[in-house]
């Protein structure tokens, strides 16, 4: 079991890796050894999530997850699969960590006195300011 936080764990069956060939600079070992790591995770299925983080994790992931609801994660910044692996297994905990936080409840607030005062001063300086660019008079 993959331990993200005191009430998640990850069964490692849920989660599928392919090796890819990557992209970007590396000579010869680039066109011949598969180093890149795909990790997908399916989030909607996923037993192991509650319903809140479920929820919370799909907006994070954004582009990242397909239409089935599949997180898809590729690692592809070092130079052998298992460090690959790592790292994308890191990235996945971490999103998921980042999912468990609930966000705080945003208490409404009225701005101060001062704040109000101070937004009218600049407002009255920046109108004569611009008051001040116009035509003269003629007298």
């Amino acid at each position: 079991m993959i331990r993200v936080t005191p009430r998640i764990s990850l069964d490692p069956r849920e989660i599928e890796t392919s090796f890819i060939r990557a992209s970007g600079p590396g000579g010869q070992n680039v066109n011949k050894v598969s180093t890149a790591v795909q990790l997908r995770f399916d989030v909607r299925r996923s037993p192991s999530l509650p319903e809140d983080v479920r929820v919370r994790l799909e907006a994070l992931a954004g582009s990242r997850l397909t239409n089935d609801g599949v997180l898809v994660l590729t690692a592809q910044q070092h130079r052998s699969q298992d460090r690959n692996r790592q790292d994308a297994l890191d990235r996945l905990v971490a999103l998921i960590q980042r999912a468990a936080v609930a966000p705080k409840a945003r208490r409404a607030t009225r701005p101060t006195l001062g704040s109000k005062t101070r937004r009218l001063d600049s407002k009255s300086k920046r109108a004569a300011v611009k008051s001040g660019r116009g035509r003269p008079a003629l007298d």
